[in-house]
């Protein structure tokens, strides 16, 4: 007989059978999942893929900004030519510059909508393929508002982009090398912008429209590499788990750590994702829904001009495109710096560092360009460079790591989305105004720019916590934390006692239910 208060032997047993079979039917969809990529090579994938995303976007900013003043583009664009007869031209340059933030933005905050409903993989891949229409529409233009219309389909398509990739690259890397690997998408940004003047070679063609065509097609030969390697690639683990693919998700984090299903280090990861998700399925009184941290809006939009503020110096067009062309490859060699320190220092203070530099360079501009002589027009040639080397380590891959560092999976698509469109309608803003400030005030653009850097000193210091060494998930402890104990964000994220996402005084301190850690296969918390 039956013990009073205990089920059927029968019923125990049967009860044990259910759950092996369940668990033996999700190692099984596991296995159905598996990468061949795997460890290392699937990493080098995903950065070579996401990196030649953000080379394109590079490219693409850097080749209008030489082309403006090209004999050829003059010729079938008269309306960007500006002199003393034409002054008015020069809000009509600025346009077609800016225009392309406006495309940009149109794509970034239609993020909001198709992010998480299409996931990274499709949403990068619908970027490249209209970034590839945008780019061969502009490679045919005749005609002004061809080229403007061009330029909003580009913008639109590498909105997109930039407002998923790093989401992307970051849900897919370890803590540990997140920072480098990201800056590195930063770097590639530059990178771009230096091949870009592979038209300087094409200045001298100034009897063909293959002066400024040839450089615009070949944004289509990057997109289209972009848009076939994403198809290799695996997506998210952490949009998977949202959308209750937990097998999937699995598989790729099996497959990024090289380590079995059923590995501690595999288990956890899995765990603290799971979590991410029963914080926004069951809205826990944690306050993550409203304690996400400030987003890094800011972005040198200077770069869209360089060619120009160098003519401005009183330089020649040749040698301007010259020293255009060496402060690229600067600014290059620069960014491979932050690279290497980023992990290391931290966040934080590799934004104030490029704060407090832009700020005194830009100060320094004004003061010099007062002085109209042959030996200002020099050094602030030379400050140029070194304006781009401090955003270069402080500021150029940290405008896309830190935003998909801060907030929580269940906003990060559209946080990302909203935070590159303030990069994207700060820069039009800046753009536009740029050509125009230069002829009204001169060197007392200078003085605003600085003013505006130094603005953002006392944010960061006050406002923006440290993530460096944490996993995505572990900003969500440090907020619930911050919330818990009443203090800043900023400090509990430079404490070391913060406990690791997945773990036990993690769940306590978020608030949830702890979730059984071995793999539910119905996807549901225990």
């Amino acid at each position: 007989m039956t013990s009073p208060g205990c089920p059927p032997v029968s019923s125990t047993f049967k009860g044990e059978e259910m759950k092996h079979y369940e668990e033996t039917s999700f190692d099984t969809e596991v296995a159905s999942h598996a990468l061949r990529l795997r460890g290392r090579k699937l990493t080098v994938s995903i950065a070579f893929v996401a990196g030649t995303g953000f080379t394109l976007f590079g490219y693409d900013q850097g080749v209008m900004s030489a082309l403006l003043t090209a004999g050829q583009f003059e010729k079938v664009f008269p309306q960007v030519v500006v002199d003393s007869s034409r002054p008015n031209h020069a809000t009509l340059q600025s346009f077609v510059v800016a225009i392309y933030e406006i495309g940009c933005l149109m794509g970034a905050l239609s993020n909001l909508w198709v992010g998480d409903r299409l996931g990274r993989r499709r949403t990068i891949l619908l970027g490249g393929c209209i970034m590839i229409i945008g780019a061969i529409l502009q490679t045919t233009s005749y005609s002004y508002a061809q080229l403007v219309v061009a330029r909003i389909v580009t913008g639109i398509g590498n909105g997109l982009n930039t407002s998923t990739v790093p989401s992307y690259h970051a849900e897919l890397s370890s803590a540990a090398k997140r920072g480098a690997l990201i800056l590195i998408e930063g770097s590639l940004i530059t990178f771009g912008i230096m091949i870009s003047y592979v038209n300087f070679g094409l200045f001298w063609a100034s009897g063909s429209s293959a002066q400024w065509r040839v450089p615009i097609a070949l944004q289509i030969v990057l997109a289209l590499v972009m848009v076939f390697g994403i198809g290799f690639l695996p997506e998210s683990p952490r949009w998977l788990v949202k959308q209750n693919r937990n097998a999937e998700a699995m598989a790729v984090i099996s497959a990024l750590e090289n380590k079995s299903p059923d590995d501690a280090e595999v288990q956890r990861t899995y765990h603290a994702i799971r979590e991410a998700v029963a914080i926004e399925d069951f809205g826990t009184s944690s306050g993550l829904g409203d304690k996400h941290g400030p987003q890094n809006f800011k972005r040198s939009p200077l770069r869209k001009l360089l060619t120009i503020l160098f003519q401005r110096l009183g330089l020649s067009d040749v040698t301007s495109r010259l020293i255009a062309a060496a402060n690229g490859t600067e600014y290059f060699l620069a960014s491979l710096i932050a690279i290497f320190i980023i992990d290391r220092v931290g966040r934080r203070k590799l934004m104030l560092f490029g704060a407090v530099g832009q700020c005194i360079t830009m100060i320094l501009l004004a003061v010099l360009g007062s002085v109209r002589d042959t030996g200002a027009q020099v050094v602030s040639a030379v400050l140029l460079f070194v304006f781009n080397s401090f955003f270069a380590i402080g500021w150029l891959g940290m405008t896309w790591l830190y935003p998909a560092e801060i907030v929580g999976l269940e906003i990060r698509a559209p946080s990302n989305a909203l935070s590159t469109s303030s990069n994207w309608i700060f820069n039009f803003v800046v753009v536009m105004v740029t050509g125009p400030s230069f002829n009204n005030i001169s060197w007392g653009t200078y003085i605003v720019f600085a003013a505006l850097n130094a603005f953002i000193i006392p944010v960061v210091y006050f406002f923006f916590p440290e993530t460096a060494g944490r996993s995505l998930e572990d900003m969500d402890v440090v907020f619930a934390m911050a919330y818990n104990e009443g203090v800043s964000p900023v400090a509990v994220s430079l404490r070391r006692d913060v406990p690791p996402a997945g773990s036990p005084e993690a769940d306590r301190i978020l608030g949830i239910e702890t979730i059984d850690r071995k793999v539910n296969t119905s996807g549901e918390t225990s």
